[in-house]
């Protein structure tokens, strides 16, 4: 069962991860409709390997379901943000100003930070309704597909140059 659990959730990862973004030099048009995509799947296969990794009873699913859908919404709101800032930085890589190197930092910075808030703001909440252990198998498994979005995306973003180009 344990075995079979791992090979579904590495099967799936492996299926958002080749959904995702491989351009070394993205065109915007299609990063933008791309980053959507992944967003999507990501989005929608999330649940699933929620559910499939916590195996809850009756009793915790009644009460986790409802608590973890208010929980994405503020997560999706924050990844939002990222693929907004993702957006604008390839938009404008080729010829980033300094001070727009910096604004989108801050702005990738400030969304990292709310990240961390609503996880801390909702530990309490789903340890109330939870085992520990589970609610730390559940962080993990979100710490987990959050990495591959993480990784995905460092795939399709270039490294801005150290000098813009002339």
């Amino acid at each position: 069962m344990k075995t079979s659990r791992t090979l579904l959730v590495a099967a799936l990862l492996t299926f958002l991860a080749a959904a995702a973004l491989r351009a070394e030099e993205p065109a915007p048009a299609s990063t933008e409709a791309d980053l959507q995509l992944l967003l999507d799947t990501i989005r929608s296969n999330r649940r699933a390997l929620v559910a499939v990794n916590l195996q809850l009873s009756a009793e915790e699913a009644t009460k986790f379901w409802p608590l973890y859908e208010r929980y994405q919404q503020e997560m999706n709101a924050i990844g939002d943000r990222v693929s907004a800032i993702v957006q604008d930085y390839s938009a404008n890589f080729r010829d980033l100003s300094n001070d727009k190197a910096l604004e989108l930092m801050n702005k990738y910075l400030e969304a990292e930070a709310d990240r961390v808030k609503v996880r801390r703001t909702y530990l309490p909440e789903f340890s109330a309704i939870l085992p520990g252990r589970t609610v730390a198998r559940f962080y993990q498994i979100e710490n987990k597909m959050d990495a591959v979005v993480r990784y995905d995306l460092a795939a399709a973003i270039p490294v801005v140059d150290e000098k813009p180009a002339p």
